[in-house]
């Protein structure tokens, strides 16, 4: 058996220019072995018209979306400036919302999406961080947001469709 700590830390942002507004998503993934880093994926990705919740969202769902089966026991901690999406975990609004079967949700479905990639993690955790306050990864998921969201080129079949 060995005593290796790995784990794996993701950093996620959202961002728009207007709400709604080209928006885009950053990640920075990182994969940890006794606190030391060992591996480093970044990833981002731009939409035409969205909101800033939408690639909030958007973003922890790519995120999951990147990590490979063998990542299912590994302890994941994502951390986000996001309220929205930190207290819906850490509040259990999500569970209220499931509940309810996503009745007058905004967003329902990202986090329909959301909640079927969950069961293949054993052990995720959701760490709001205040925003634009010196934390090195989450300004270089912040910048791989605005800078997708100035390029976007996606479209965000989901918002267009909450038009209707």
């Amino acid at each position: 058996m060995s005593n290796l700590k790995k784990e794996i830390l993701v950093y996620t942002d959202g961002s728009s220019f207007g709400n709604p507004g080209p928006g885009g998503l950053g990640i920075v993934l990182l994969y940890l072995i006794n606190g030391e880093e060992k591996k480093k994926m970044k990833f981002y990705e731009g939409y035409k018209l969205t909101t800033n919740n939408r690639m909030e969202l958007l973003a922890v769902i790519r995120a999951l979306q990147l990590l490979n089966d063998n990542a299912y026991l590994l302890p994941i901690t994502i951390y986000t400036d996001s309220k929205y999406v930190s207290d819906a975990f850490n509040k259990k609004w999500l569970d209220k919302w499931i509940s309810k079967s996503f009745k007058n949700v905004k967003n329902s479905d990202l986090w329909r999406q959301l909640i079927t990639l969950l069961p293949n993690f054993k052990n995720i955790k959701f760490v709001w961080v205040k925003g634009h306050n010196n934390n090195f990864y989450n300004e270089l998921s912040d910048k791989l947001a605005k800078f997708a969201a100035s390029k976007a080129n996606k479209i965000d079949e989901g918002y267009l469709k909450s038009l209707d």
